[in-house]
């Protein structure tokens, strides 16, 4: 008798906890609208919401390589599997044209869709959630406003049961915590702007922090570096390799060229970020900048002795005069270290020309790559080089794929880690060249990633902006 009511008693939590847990899953669709007519939005609030759509880089993920402009359909690899991102252009019948403003406010801030089903959080909602309702209201207003594409959304390749969208409701309760972004009373305006740019629409900690084994960013580990794309987003916090310590004005600089000559040239994911950064207002950009320098703390005196000894002996630009072939430090002598002597035939020639970026190569004693936590971008760098960008002006460089075999990469980077890194060797580089080589690991290397920079639709630029 005892056990029968042990099990009806555990029977009972049991659906108890899951009428609960389809409680708290299930939320009601939004009605559809008619599309609103584009006349109907005040011509200020759609260019805010385009300066926010550039900060948030909408169009990076919603836009395939040559494609429409936010029709969506963009892969976006997981460690779970393949979502695909969907179309936010206001086409009634396949984007977001019948989504009404609560529909769309709702969406960013608790990751639902019209219909309540819940949304993926590679769309990142955790830090949209953060999102003002007058922001919300100028980027539905910028959407709602771009012309419309018929381009009906691909089904996700997940496995079961990640497919099904309710499981969302277990993952927000572990880890999403809803909005909006409230000022810490502590800290200065233009702090607290830029901590509500960087952490809400900008997301930079979905790419700079680490993630767990759910994929939710880990808590006390804020900007320590993450992955994307199969590039390192470098640590953005105390743990910041950068030679030379970052100051509001460098970092300024660089999210707004896209490259500064103490940090190198953004490439990979971030070079769309620093694309769309040149369009929004100089005072935004400097806010995340404070921001994101104050993240990284006070360099200790050691740390800035080193750096300005640094930049005495190597200058601010450039890598100096051309090495000669007589000079031991570039060129090793018969027998000598085989890292050394590919880096004087293939790199030296453009690293220590003295040419200013972003034309001329980086001195590679200032670069993040060389120094960093993890050879990622180091290798995607070498193997890939920067292809030239269409239509603008930007650095290029040959990759290496072809002339490098995986020993000779190996000691190329060794003797760079060695020379320029001041750091202990990459644990596991051997591997990790062999996994670029082979495409297990395929990194983007696009020089913008070949999407439009904000605004959106070069055709409407008169209108928005």
């Amino acid at each position: 008798m005892r056990t029968r009511n042990i099990a009806f008693s555990l029977l009972a939590l049991v659906v108890l906890g899951g009428g609960a847990f389809a409680a708290y899953a299930w939320h009601p669709a939004i009605d559809p609208i008619d599309p609103p007519r584009r006349e109907s939005f005040d011509p200020a609030l759609v260019r805010r919401g385009a300066q926010l759509a550039a900060l948030g880089n909408c169009n990076v993920c919603h836009t395939v390589p040559g494609g429409q402009v936010f029709a969506g359909g963009l892969a976006l690899p997981t460690p779970f599997g393949t979502i695909y991102s969907t179309n936010i252009t206001p086409d009634p019948e396949t984007g977001i044209g019948r989504w009404s403003e609560a529909a769309f406010a709702r969406s960013m801030r608790a990751g639902l869709d019209r219909d309540g089903s819940h949304l993926y959080p590679a769309f990142p909602y955790n830090h949209f959630t953060l999102v003002s309702d007058e922001d919300n209201r100028a980027l539905y207003a910028y959407l709602m406003t771009r012309d419309p594409v018929r381009a009906p959304a691909r089904e996700n390749d997940l496995p079961f049961p990640l497919n099904q969208r309710f499981v969302l409701a277990g993952w927000k309760l572990l880890f999403f915590r809803e909005g909006p972004y409230r000022p810490a009373q502590d800290q200065g305006e233009e702090w607290n702007r830029g901590a509500y740019l960087a952490e809400g629409l900008g997301h930079c900690g979905a790419c700079h922090t680490p993630r767990n084994a759910l994929g939710a960013e880990k808590r006390g580990e804020h900007y320590a570096g993450g992955e994307a794309e199969g590039w390192h987003a470098y640590a953005i916090n105390a743990a910041s390799a950068a030679a030379v310590p970052w100051t509001t004005d460098s970092m300024f600089d660089y999210l707004r060229r896209g490259w500064h000559e103490h940090h190198g040239i953004a490439r990979g994911p971030m070079a769309p970020v620093t694309a769309n950064m040149a369009y929004v207002p100089e005072e935004d950009a400097r806010a995340v900048a404070a921001y994101t320098v104050a993240s990284m703390g006070q360099p200790s005196a050691e740390r800035q002795r080193r750096a300005e000894a640094l930049l005495a002996a190597r200058g601010p630009v450039g890598g100096g005069a051309r090495p000669a072939a007589s000079d031991s430090q570039t060129v090793p002598a018969s027998g000598g270290e085989p890292g050394a002597a590919i880096y004087a035939g293939a790199c030296a020639t453009c690293h220590e020309a003295g040419r200013p970026l972003p034309f001329g190569g980086i001195n590679l004693a200032f670069s993040s790559g060389v120094r960093g936590e993890s050879p990622e971008n180091l290798i995607n760098v070498v193997l890939n080089g920067l292809p030239a960008a269409e239509g603008e002006r930007a650095p290029i460089m040959p990759g290496f794929r072809g002339v490098l075999d995986d020993a000779q990469l190996v000691a190329l980077l060794s003797h760079l880690r060695a020379r320029f890194g001041e750091a202990p060797a990459w644990e596991g580089l051997d591997k990790a060249v062999r996994e670029a080589r082979s495409g297990d690991r395929l990194a983007s290397s696009r020089p913008t990633d070949s999407v439009q920079a904000a605004p959106a639709d070069p055709t409407q630029r008169g209108t928005t902006w």
